[in-house]
């Protein structure tokens, strides 16, 4: 039996299906840039970023993280001509609010020790300082052999309480 979840996501599929007309569209996105943001449910990156269906690889994780991305931004540069990249992090993220030993606490109250043994030594790459990450992500692209030297990367923060984004780097 089909939980409201997925029940939700048929419907509203079928919906969009009866009026879809993108199936045209080219696999490399049309605008040549991909996007680093957080999967927080708060962020709608089409709407906020302005990016239309074909536009951008929009590649998200949890708070926009610049090491989790980089084998989809090599995917997205050698494999589908992507020539620049914007990183954007936002406020209240919840990278914000713990440290790798509160997450690693949490797995192992809730999962075990089976859990925690598959985690051992993970790095939840959680942060302090919303700026200085996002310095420090643009950083970790700029200096990365894995990304071509003359791709554009800026470092950006989306205000959740406004909308609005600042350049930071």
């Amino acid at each position: 039996m089909a939980t409201p979840i997925q029940q939700n996501l048929t419907s509203k599929n079928e919906k969009y299906a009866s009026s879809f007309s993108q199936g045209h569209l080219a696999l490399p996105p049309a605008k040549k840039y991909a996007v680093v943001t957080c999967m927080d449910a708060r962020i709608d990156p089409a709407a906020a970023y302005g990016i239309s269906l074909g536009d951008a690889h929009i590649i998200r994780n949890a708070g926009g993280n610049a090491k989790d991305a980089l084998r989809s931004l090599v995917i997205s540069q050698q494999l589908l001509g992507t020539n620049e990249v914007l990183l954007i992090k936002h406020t209240g993220c919840g990278m914000l609010t713990f440290k790798n030993e509160d997450a690693h606490a949490v797995v192992e109250k809730n999962l075990g020790v089976e859990g925690t043994k598959e985690l051992a030594g993970l790095d939840f790459q959680p942060f302090p300082d919303l700026e200085r990450a996002v310095e420090d992500d643009v950083k970790l692209l700029k200096t990365s052999k894995a990304i071509h030297e003359n791709v554009p990367i800026t470092g950006w923060i989306y205000e959740v309480e406004t909308g609005k984004v600042k350049q930071v780097v």
